[in-house]
Protein backbone atom coordinates (compact mmCIF):
# COMPACT_ATOMS: atom_id res chain seq x y z
CA UNK A 1 0.00 0.00 0.00
CA UNK A 2 1.73 3.09 -0.65
CA UNK A 3 1.84 6.29 1.05
CA UNK A 4 -0.56 8.37 1.03
CA UNK A 5 0.50 12.12 -0.58
CA UNK A 6 -0.05 15.12 2.15
CA UNK A 7 -2.78 17.53 1.79
CA UNK A 8 -2.27 20.12 0.14
CA UNK A 9 -1.42 23.50 2.15
CA UNK A 10 -3.84 25.88 1.73
CA UNK A 11 -1.12 28.45 2.57
CA UNK A 12 0.54 27.40 -0.45
CA UNK A 13 -0.16 31.01 -2.16
CA UNK A 14 1.90 33.03 0.87
CA UNK A 15 5.08 33.06 -0.98
CA UNK A 16 4.36 35.21 -3.79
CA UNK A 17 2.03 37.27 -2.00
CA UNK A 18 5.23 37.81 0.24
CA UNK A 19 7.33 38.62 -2.35
CA UNK A 20 4.79 41.02 -3.21
CA UNK A 21 4.82 42.50 -0.34
CA UNK A 22 8.43 42.90 0.30
CA UNK A 23 8.45 44.41 -3.33
CA UNK A 24 6.13 46.96 -2.09
CA UNK A 25 7.62 47.78 0.75
CA UNK A 26 11.20 48.23 -1.58
CA UNK A 27 9.83 50.84 -3.55
CA UNK A 28 10.33 53.53 -0.72
CA UNK A 29 6.17 53.73 -0.09
CA UNK A 30 6.18 57.25 2.30
CA UNK A 31 8.22 59.39 -0.73
CA UNK A 32 6.49 57.71 -3.68
CA UNK A 33 2.62 58.46 -2.17
CA UNK A 34 4.05 61.50 -0.67
CA UNK A 35 5.29 63.08 -4.13
CA UNK A 36 2.24 61.51 -6.22
CA UNK A 37 -0.14 63.35 -3.78
CA UNK A 38 2.28 66.77 -4.35
CA UNK A 39 1.81 66.31 -8.51
CA UNK A 40 -2.07 65.57 -8.18
CA UNK A 41 -2.59 68.53 -5.72
CA UNK A 42 -0.54 70.67 -8.20
CA UNK A 43 -2.13 69.10 -11.17
CA UNK A 44 -5.50 70.70 -9.83
CA UNK A 45 -4.18 74.11 -8.76
CA UNK A 46 -2.58 73.90 -12.56
CA UNK A 47 -6.37 74.10 -13.83
CA UNK A 48 -5.67 70.44 -15.58
CA UNK A 49 -8.96 68.34 -16.74
CA UNK A 50 -9.54 64.81 -14.61
CA UNK A 51 -8.34 63.27 -17.18
CA UNK A 52 -5.49 64.83 -17.66
CA UNK A 53 -4.78 65.22 -13.85
CA UNK A 54 -4.68 61.33 -13.79
CA UNK A 55 -2.34 61.10 -16.78
CA UNK A 56 0.11 63.23 -14.81
CA UNK A 57 -0.13 61.35 -11.63
CA UNK A 58 0.76 57.78 -13.32
CA UNK A 59 3.43 59.62 -15.10
CA UNK A 60 4.72 60.88 -11.63
CA UNK A 61 4.00 57.66 -10.07
CA UNK A 62 5.89 55.49 -12.27
CA UNK A 63 8.64 57.65 -12.65
CA UNK A 64 8.53 57.69 -8.49
CA UNK A 65 8.71 53.81 -8.61
CA UNK A 66 11.50 53.44 -11.05
CA UNK A 67 13.46 55.95 -8.59
CA UNK A 68 12.44 54.00 -5.68
CA UNK A 69 13.07 50.26 -7.00
CA UNK A 70 16.59 51.63 -8.48
CA UNK A 71 17.63 52.67 -4.88
CA UNK A 72 16.88 49.76 -3.15
CA UNK A 73 18.75 47.52 -5.27
CA UNK A 74 21.83 49.35 -6.15
CA UNK A 75 22.04 49.76 -2.24
CA UNK A 76 21.27 46.43 -1.17
CA UNK A 77 24.83 45.21 -0.40
CA UNK A 78 25.75 48.79 1.17
CA UNK A 79 22.59 48.39 3.72
CA UNK A 80 23.56 44.91 4.30
CA UNK A 81 26.93 45.47 5.62
CA UNK A 82 25.55 48.32 7.59
CA UNK A 83 22.94 46.34 9.08
CA UNK A 84 20.26 48.61 8.29
CA UNK A 85 16.68 46.74 8.85
CA UNK A 86 13.55 47.36 6.74
CA UNK A 87 15.15 47.27 3.57
CA UNK A 88 13.89 43.89 1.81
CA UNK A 89 16.25 43.15 -0.90
CA UNK A 90 19.27 43.47 1.49
CA UNK A 91 16.52 41.50 4.46
CA UNK A 92 16.61 38.84 1.55
CA UNK A 93 12.75 39.24 1.28
CA UNK A 94 12.77 39.98 -2.88
CA UNK A 95 15.94 39.31 -4.74
CA UNK A 96 17.48 42.16 -6.52
CA UNK A 97 17.17 40.73 -9.91
CA UNK A 98 13.31 41.16 -9.57
CA UNK A 99 13.61 44.77 -7.76
CA UNK A 100 15.60 45.93 -11.22
CA UNK A 101 13.25 44.07 -13.42
CA UNK A 102 10.48 46.23 -11.45
CA UNK A 103 12.32 49.08 -11.31
CA UNK A 104 12.89 48.78 -15.05
CA UNK A 105 9.41 48.80 -16.38
CA UNK A 106 8.58 50.81 -14.34
CA UNK A 107 11.00 53.36 -16.01
CA UNK A 108 9.96 52.16 -19.80
CA UNK A 109 6.12 52.74 -18.64
CA UNK A 110 6.70 56.36 -17.12
CA UNK A 111 7.95 57.28 -20.99
CA UNK A 112 5.29 57.36 -23.06
CA UNK A 113 2.82 58.38 -19.58
CA UNK A 114 5.16 61.36 -19.17
CA UNK A 115 5.32 62.37 -22.65
CA UNK A 116 1.16 61.93 -23.23
CA UNK A 117 1.36 64.71 -21.25
CA UNK A 118 3.18 67.03 -24.00
CA UNK A 119 6.25 67.12 -25.53
CA UNK A 120 8.20 70.14 -23.57
CA UNK A 121 6.53 68.50 -19.81
CA UNK A 122 7.21 65.12 -20.75
CA UNK A 123 11.04 65.49 -21.70
CA UNK A 124 11.04 67.71 -18.59
CA UNK A 125 9.93 64.80 -16.01
CA UNK A 126 12.16 62.55 -18.02
CA UNK A 127 15.11 63.97 -17.63
CA UNK A 128 14.21 64.77 -14.00
CA UNK A 129 13.59 61.04 -13.48
CA UNK A 130 16.85 60.60 -15.37
CA UNK A 131 18.82 62.53 -13.08
CA UNK A 132 17.55 60.78 -9.98
CA UNK A 133 18.44 57.05 -11.49
CA UNK A 134 22.03 59.28 -11.80
CA UNK A 135 21.72 60.22 -7.80
CA UNK A 136 21.39 56.73 -7.22
CA UNK A 137 23.68 55.15 -8.99
CA UNK A 138 26.63 57.40 -7.78
CA UNK A 139 25.95 61.39 -7.83
CA UNK A 140 24.87 61.06 -4.04
CA UNK A 141 28.30 60.53 -3.16
CA UNK A 142 29.96 63.91 -5.00
CA UNK A 143 29.81 67.33 -4.10
CA UNK A 144 25.92 67.73 -6.56
CA UNK A 145 24.56 64.98 -4.52
CA UNK A 146 21.97 67.80 -3.84
CA UNK A 147 21.76 68.64 -7.33
CA UNK A 148 19.14 65.71 -8.70
CA UNK A 149 17.13 66.65 -5.60
CA UNK A 150 16.80 70.13 -6.77
CA UNK A 151 16.24 69.27 -10.47
CA UNK A 152 13.35 66.71 -9.61
CA UNK A 153 11.33 69.16 -7.09
CA UNK A 154 11.78 71.90 -9.97
CA UNK A 155 10.79 69.71 -12.84
CA UNK A 156 7.25 68.48 -10.74
CA UNK A 157 5.45 72.01 -10.61
CA UNK A 158 6.83 72.96 -13.58
CA UNK A 159 5.70 70.14 -15.54
CA UNK A 160 2.26 70.70 -13.94
CA UNK A 161 2.24 74.11 -15.76
CA UNK A 162 3.70 72.80 -18.99
CA UNK A 163 0.78 70.11 -18.92
CA UNK A 164 -1.79 72.99 -19.75
CA UNK A 165 -2.64 72.87 -23.41
CA UNK A 166 -1.86 75.97 -25.20
CA UNK A 167 -0.74 77.49 -21.03
CA UNK A 168 2.21 80.00 -20.32
CA UNK A 169 5.45 78.82 -18.92
CA UNK A 170 5.80 78.35 -15.87
CA UNK A 171 6.79 81.26 -13.27
CA UNK A 172 10.05 81.91 -11.66
CA UNK A 173 9.18 81.90 -8.18
CA UNK A 174 7.89 78.27 -8.90
CA UNK A 175 10.36 76.63 -10.25
CA UNK A 176 12.55 78.17 -7.53
CA UNK A 177 10.41 77.50 -4.59
CA UNK A 178 10.30 73.59 -5.95
CA UNK A 179 14.08 73.55 -6.12
CA UNK A 180 14.37 74.83 -2.77
CA UNK A 181 12.20 72.17 -1.83
CA UNK A 182 14.56 69.78 -3.75
CA UNK A 183 17.38 70.92 -1.98
CA UNK A 184 15.45 70.69 1.99
CA UNK A 185 14.01 66.76 1.11
CA UNK A 186 17.81 65.71 -0.04
CA UNK A 187 18.97 67.06 3.66
CA UNK A 188 16.31 66.07 5.41
CA UNK A 189 16.62 61.83 3.91
CA UNK A 190 20.22 61.79 4.19
CA UNK A 191 20.84 63.65 7.98
CA UNK A 192 19.89 60.27 9.60
CA UNK A 193 22.18 58.10 7.75
CA UNK A 194 25.10 60.10 7.72
CA UNK A 195 27.53 58.55 10.02
CA UNK A 196 26.09 55.52 8.12
CA UNK A 197 27.30 56.63 4.73
CA UNK A 198 30.53 58.21 5.96
CA UNK A 199 31.68 54.62 6.58
CA UNK A 200 30.30 53.09 3.41
CA UNK A 201 32.57 56.01 1.78
CA UNK A 202 29.51 57.91 0.39
CA UNK A 203 30.43 61.44 0.64
CA UNK A 204 27.58 63.80 -0.77
CA UNK A 205 26.90 66.82 0.42
CA UNK A 206 25.29 66.50 3.87
CA UNK A 207 27.71 63.86 4.73
CA UNK A 208 30.82 66.59 3.97
CA UNK A 209 28.89 68.82 5.80
CA UNK A 210 28.52 66.54 9.06
CA UNK A 211 25.27 65.77 10.65
CA UNK A 212 25.53 69.01 12.82
CA UNK A 213 25.58 71.79 9.75
CA UNK A 214 23.32 69.50 7.98
CA UNK A 215 20.40 69.85 10.72
CA UNK A 216 21.41 73.41 11.15
CA UNK A 217 21.08 74.08 7.53
CA UNK A 218 17.79 72.12 6.71
CA UNK A 219 15.37 74.93 8.21
CA UNK A 220 17.03 77.26 5.66
CA UNK A 221 15.68 76.17 2.36
CA UNK A 222 11.74 75.09 3.77
CA UNK A 223 11.66 78.46 5.14
CA UNK A 224 12.87 80.08 1.59
CA UNK A 225 10.60 77.72 -0.46
CA UNK A 226 7.84 78.87 1.64
CA UNK A 227 8.36 82.62 1.70
CA UNK A 228 9.01 82.35 -2.25
CA UNK A 229 5.84 80.86 -2.89
CA UNK A 230 4.11 83.31 -0.24
CA UNK A 231 5.66 85.89 -1.55
CA UNK A 232 6.48 85.90 -4.89
CA UNK A 233 3.61 85.98 -7.04
CA UNK A 234 2.59 89.69 -7.62
CA UNK A 235 0.17 91.12 -4.56
CA UNK A 236 0.09 90.47 -0.88
CA UNK A 237 0.80 86.89 0.48
CA UNK A 238 -3.04 86.81 1.70
CA UNK A 239 -4.50 84.27 4.54
CA UNK A 240 -3.21 81.52 3.31
CA UNK A 241 0.17 82.25 2.24
CA UNK A 242 0.74 83.88 5.89
CA UNK A 243 -0.71 80.43 7.45
CA UNK A 244 1.56 78.51 5.35
CA UNK A 245 4.67 80.52 6.06
CA UNK A 246 3.17 80.01 9.87
CA UNK A 247 3.65 76.09 9.50
CA UNK A 248 6.59 75.93 7.55
CA UNK A 249 9.12 77.19 11.05
CA UNK A 250 7.82 75.25 13.71
CA UNK A 251 7.46 72.29 11.22
CA UNK A 252 11.12 72.27 10.22
CA UNK A 253 11.74 72.70 13.66
CA UNK A 254 10.09 70.05 15.06
CA UNK A 255 11.52 67.78 12.72
CA UNK A 256 14.68 68.78 14.01
CA UNK A 257 14.30 67.98 17.21
CA UNK A 258 12.42 64.56 16.80
CA UNK A 259 15.31 63.09 14.49
CA UNK A 260 16.72 61.74 17.68
CA UNK A 261 14.32 59.49 18.66
CA UNK A 262 12.64 59.07 14.28
CA UNK A 263 15.46 59.12 11.86
CA UNK A 264 13.03 60.21 9.18
CA UNK A 265 11.55 62.99 11.28
CA UNK A 266 13.47 65.50 9.34
CA UNK A 267 12.05 64.51 5.92
CA UNK A 268 9.04 63.83 7.43
CA UNK A 269 8.87 67.81 8.09
CA UNK A 270 10.20 68.55 4.54
CA UNK A 271 6.97 66.55 2.99
CA UNK A 272 5.06 68.21 5.45
CA UNK A 273 5.99 71.62 4.25
CA UNK A 274 5.92 70.51 0.67
CA UNK A 275 2.15 70.00 1.20
CA UNK A 276 1.51 73.41 2.35
CA UNK A 277 3.30 74.67 -0.16
CA UNK A 278 1.24 72.62 -2.13
CA UNK A 279 -1.80 73.42 -1.06
CA UNK A 280 -0.87 77.14 -1.53
CA UNK A 281 -0.68 76.68 -4.70
CA UNK A 282 -4.12 75.14 -5.48
CA UNK A 283 -4.90 78.10 -3.59
CA UNK A 284 -3.72 80.81 -5.50
CA UNK A 285 -2.79 78.62 -8.72
CA UNK A 286 0.24 77.83 -10.95
CA UNK A 287 -0.48 80.15 -13.70
CA UNK A 288 2.10 83.01 -13.83
CA UNK A 289 0.00 85.66 -12.15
Amino acid sequence: MGTPEPPRSCAAPTWPLHRTAALARSCHPGPVAAVTVIAAVLGTGAGLSGARTTLLVAAVLTGQLSVGWCNDAFDARRDATAGRRGKPVADGAVSARTVWTAALTAALLCVPLSLACGPLAGTLHLAAVAAAWAYNLGVKATPLSWLPYATGFAALPAMAALSVPEGPPPPWWLVTAGALLGLAAHLGDVLPDIEDDLRAGVRGLPQRLGPTRTAALLPLPLLAASATLALGPPGPPGPWGTATLAIAAPTALTGLLLARTWRKAPLAAAVIVAAADAVLLVVRGVGPG
